[in-house]
């Protein structure tokens, strides 16, 4: 067996049979992390409880605008956010959901008409399919054929990261958009640490370096990927944080499209309103970390998030003045708390 399917087995191994609900965790890293939005707490109240106790995940990688769109989420074990998307999206939206964990898809499998009845939707607007994140063409993925790919917490359980993500830029849309959160690192993980079953099991293992992430995504084609939200993990097990001694380990939250960006973010002089159309943000939208746009007031902005916002589905939603036929130099496009950080979070791209 190769060190990719023994990592694999590995994995339905841990989630399949040792974890029985979320109270099996050892560790906080596979746990929910802060307050979601109140919207979507309301919806999580709706999923049926047996999918609720065996939910695994690190953050609420559920953007706004999705009315309509296709999802796909890698990864899905027992369902809880294609259920949550399955509503965000209506009837005439459609959500996939990937795994390659059997005991987790039929949990969520018999729960398709429960949540139909739920929601008030005709027929199921869900599908579950046995497979791999690493090879969606076999679980059916088209190319160009998604709007939007989100993960909670699996990306990192990956043993070959790099593929899943040439999957991920393959299966969007032009213009189609990333969004999720995981288990990222502050440096790279010593194979002795990476190769524990259990560490590797509660999300810390395949932790993924953020630069590393950085280089990756350049690789895959997407030269700014966005950080939304951070948060330090606090591990809460003696023993792993022992192991895992000084690395630190950090839940965030991010976004990318599917767009042809520049490597650095450029000043072209343009200039972005927000309409304040997006259901439930009629005061603001946060694009990423640095980027809070209120509504009416015109905000300077980069090259990069300016094609952001008209090439993506935001772009009804925003007013941009300016193209790019005049360049005055770099823009200074970085998080206030980041400039002076050592974190790795100093620029936007």
């Amino acid at each position: 067996m190769n060190d990719e399917a023994s990592v694999h087995e590995s994995i339905q191994d841990y989630y399949g049979k040792v974890l029985q609900s979320s109270q099996d965790l050892k560790t906080s890293a596979c746990c929910p992390v802060g307050a979601m939005p109140p919207h979507i707490a309301e919806i999580v109240r709706e999923i049926h409880p047996e999918v609720n106790e065996r939910f695994y995940g690190c953050g609420s990688p559920l953007p706004p605008a999705l009315e309509g769109a296709t999802v796909l989420d890698l990864g899905s074990g027992t369902g809880r956010d294609v259920y949550v998307l399955s509503k965000l999206v209506g009837p005439k939206g459609r959500v996939i959901g990937v795994d390659m964990t059997q005991e987790q898809l039929d949990v969520a499998s018999r729960h398709r008409d429960y949540h139909a009845e739920k929601f008030g939707h005709p027929q199921s607007n869900v599908e579950f399919r046995h497979g791999l994140i690493e090879d969606l063409a076999a679980a059916g993925i088209e190319d160009n054929s998604i709007d939007l790919v989100v993960s909670n917490c699996v990306l990192n359980l990956s043993p070959d990261k790099p593929q899943v993500f040439r999957e991920i830029f393959r299966v969007l849309k032009p213009g189609g958009e990333l969004y999720f959160s995981d288990v990222f690192s502050d440096r790279r993980i010593p194979p002795h640490i990476a190769n524990d079953p259990v560490i590797r099991g509660e999300c810390l293992g395949g932790a993924i370096y953020r630069e590393d992430f950085r280089r990756l995504m350049a690789e895959c084609g997407c030269a700014d990927a966005r950080r939304i939200s951070s948060t330090v993990l606090d591990i809460m097990n003696p023993e792993i944080e022992a192991q895992a001694g000084f690395i630190r380990f950090y839940s965030d939250t991010v976004r990318a499209f599917k767009l042809p960006l520049e490597d650095l973010c450029e000043d072209y002089g343009q200039v972005a309103r927000y309409k304040g159309t997006i259901e439930r943000f009629p005061h603001h939208f946060d694009l990423d970390d640095h980027h809070h746009f209120e509504t009416g007031k015109p905000m300077l902005v980069c090259g990069n998030t300016a094609d952001m916002l008209q090439g993506s589905r935001y772009a009804s939603h925003f007013e941009v003045v300016g193209d790019k036929s005049v360049h005055y130099g770099l823009f200074d496009c970085a998080p206030d708390a980041a400039a002076s950080s050592s974190d790795g979070s100093a620029s936007c791209c």
